[in-house]
């Protein structure tokens, strides 16, 4: 796996960015990236299609044990909403359709190599 670049403390870190936490309204800029990534499997689809791309429907049911087949289609909808995601429908015998990550979803690589990292240390 990639090391990535180490961050600040966290005190130096906190007086870096201090000036960009809030945006001109006073809105905290993370928490419409949170809202966008929030509920239980949105995150999984994202780290799937990060591990395999593209990957068909039937491939990520199976690879999410537990999902609806409504309730995938409804996560896949909201990250291609969001720009996340790409579906591409072939229109063959039999018809399929591919998902995968666009570039604003592959931005996130940095975001997962870095949960990694603090699961790695503080999760047995």
């Amino acid at each position: 796996m990639k090391k990535i670049k180490k961050l600040p403390p966290y005190e130096e870190y906190k007086e870096l960015v201090s000036d960009i936490l809030l945006t001109e309204n006073g809105n905290c800029p993370v928490m419409p990236v949170v809202t966008m990534l929030q509920g239980k499997w949105k995150l999984q689809v994202i780290y799937e299609l990060i591990i395999q791309s593209p990957m068909r429907f039937g491939e990520l049911r199976k690879a999410l044990s537990g999902i609806t087949n409504t309730m995938l289609t409804n996560v896949l909808r909201d990250l291609e909403a969001d720009g996340l995601v790409d579906r591409i429908q072939y229109n063959e015998i039999p018809p399929h359709v591919e998902y995968s990550l666009t570039d604003k979803g592959r931005d996130l690589l940095p975001v997962f190599y870095a949960i990694t990292d603090w699961g790695l240390k503080y999760i047995p």
